[in-house]
């Protein structure tokens, strides 16, 4: 059966941001072109960040997936690691700040970049 993997970038029981995968079943469709079950979806936004964008350290508002139409983007943890993707990849992004708690730039969330010397192109697909 073909499948799709789904990198999640989410909040792990002591709060920090990690990265894990799971497949998502291509089961409908026909075999020439194989279908997920229909997902639904909270509206979209395009963003584009020029060469040299930076975030500072923060959670994921609402869990949404992330494209990157063009450039290079870096998903930076807390730990120090960075993930890159480039175009025609993808992640989802459900890193949220835990219920009760008051977000800790140090402790909580990721930091994105844009890398190279092409502008970065997402599309963020909301839940």
């Amino acid at each position: 059966m073909a499948q799709f993997t789904k990198h999640i970038l989410f909040t792990d029981s002591d709060g920090r941001a990690r990265w894990r995968s799971e497949t998502i079943e291509l089961d409908q469709g026909k075999p020439e072109s194989r279908l997920s079950a229909l997902m639904t979806s909270g509206g979209y936004q395009l963003r584009e960040s020029p060469v040299g964008f930076r975030s500072q350290f923060h959670c994921t508002g609402a869990p949404q997936w992330v494209f990157i139409l063009s450039g290079e983007m870096a998903i930076g943890l807390q730990d120090g690691s960075f993930r890159h993707f480039k175009a025609g990849e993808h992640f989802y992004s459900a890193d949220v700040l835990p219920d009760g708690e008051t977000f800790d730039a140090s402790l909580h969330g990721h930091c994105s970049k844009q890398v190279g010397d092409a502008s970065l192109v997402t599309l963020f697909v909301r839940d």
